[in-house]
């Protein structure tokens, strides 16, 4: 039987997610993938050695079966979320912005909840939430993703003070502008349209997040890293997260 600390990554078909189980397993660590797509999901296990298990964050029975089959963890990465569209706060779509507060600020929650009492039997486990500088800087047109990942952000918060005392360390990593499936996403599969978001600068990469949970998760176990705000050198945090729509 493996001796090896288990990492759990939700979101891990691909972009960080992905990037994030194979630094993590490069790290020492057993990887354990969840994600919708399973084809994908499987080519990326089989690149780190890790185990492949479905999952939708938005579904308790699947976050309950994704759990039930996990008999360790020490690593959660909260990794899954995203935004759709970018339509102004008086022409919001009420149907996207439920499915990114549940996805990004509920899916958070079920897989943490289910997952917490492994955390702790672990005696150091650790929780790290991709959160976003949306959770920070507000732009126009991110009224539903400002707002989903606001509420992320301040349940990561609070959950850091519930666990003050308990042997688990809570961190938010909080990425600026990272050129992933993202921006395709958000623009219902319109290249062209997700290309422009990173015109002219070099944006952050999934390896670059990827890194930096790695790093994360490798401190020693007196050490909590509250919050990480990670941008490319072209942004800063005044400037709006999607500057080009």
């Amino acid at each position: 039987m493996s001796t090896r600390p288990v990492a759990v990554v939700t979101g891990a078909s691909s972009g960080i997610g992905a990037a994030a189980a194979k630094a993590l397993a490069e790290a020492g660590f057993e990887v354990v993938l969840g994600a919708r797509r399973a084809d994908r999901l499987a080519e990326v296990a089989a690149e780190c050695g890790g185990t492949a298990l479905p999952l939708d964050v938005t579904d308790e029975d699947s976050v309950a079966a994704f759990a039930a089959v996990i008999s360790r963890c020490d690593l959660l990465v909260n990794n899954a979320g995203g935004a759709l569209g970018l339509d102004s706060i008086a022409a919001a779509d009420l149907e996207l912005w439920q499915q990114m507060y549940d996805v990004n600020v509920l899916g958070t929650i079920r897989v943490t909840k289910a997952l917490l009492p492994k955390l702790v039997a672990s005696g150091n486990g650790q929780v790290v939430v991709i959160g976003s500088i949306a959770a920070h800087q507000p732009y126009p047109g991110g009224g539903g993703y400002n707002a989903a990942k606001h509420a992320e952000a301040a349940v990561t918060r609070v959950l850091r003070l519930e666990l003050l005392g308990q042997p688990v360390r809570v961190c938010e990593i909080d990425p600026g502008m990272v050129e992933t499936e993202f921006s395709l996403v958000r623009f219902e599969g319109d290249k062209e349209r997700a290309d422009a978001v990173y015109a002219g600068m070099t944006p952050l990469t999934a390896d670059d997040i990827a890194e930096t949970i790695a790093w994360v998760a490798t401190r020693p176990a007196h050490v909590n890293v509250d919050q990480i705000t990670i941008m490319p050198r072209d942004q800063t945090g005044a400037q709006q997260v999607h500057r080009r729509q």
